[in-house]
């Protein structure tokens, strides 16, 4: 009887530590993790650990249903990893140039306005999950996208085989 209830309470333990390792929580993050690329000079920013938590909330509530796990459903070909971002025109590696796109969304050669298609604060009144985001929480979801590489790693972005 005893070797059962060891065996539980160890079995119990493992599962337990599996759950809470893959999902790495903000006030674990250190300011070598949080610090990502604030634009295209190479200047970057700290996120606090409120910032990390407040991207996420909201990129799960406004991006992850076209992009879940950093992939873009209607484009395959581009997700939010680490280099589509930076092959962009203008770059969206950095949280300036996500916040611009999340503004006013243009082609990924950054020729043509898309904004009728894609979310963004120019066609709020297309697409409500925009209406009521402010400055900073746009920039709280780049935050959050150019984070989660350092989480995730090649898991982010890469499609379809991670997820």
């Amino acid at each position: 009887m005893i070797t059962k209830l060891i065996g539980v309470f160890v079995a119990s333990a493992l599962l337990s530590f599996q759950f809470f390792v893959g999902n790495a929580s903000a006030v674990e993050l250190d300011e070598a993790t949080r610090t990502v690329k604030l634009n295209e000079q190479g200047d970057t920013y700290v996120l606090t650990i409120k910032e990390v938590e407040i991207g996420k909330r909201l990129f799960n509530d406004t991006c992850a249903q076209c992009h879940a796990g950093g992939v873009t459903k209607t484009n395959q070909n581009v997700g939010l990893d680490p280099e589509a971002l930076s092959l962009a025109t203008p770059a969206r590696d950095n949280i300036e140039g996500l916040v611009e796109y999340m503004n006013k969304p243009t082609t990924y050669d950054g020729e043509v306005d898309i904004s009728e298609l894609h979310p963004s604060i120019e066609s709020a009144d297309i697409f409500k999950e925009m209406r009521n985001l402010t400055e900073e929480d746009l920039e709280a979801i780049a935050g959050h996208i150019l984070l989660q590489p350092k989480i995730r790693g090649i898991k982010w972005g890469g499609g379809k085989i991670y997820y």
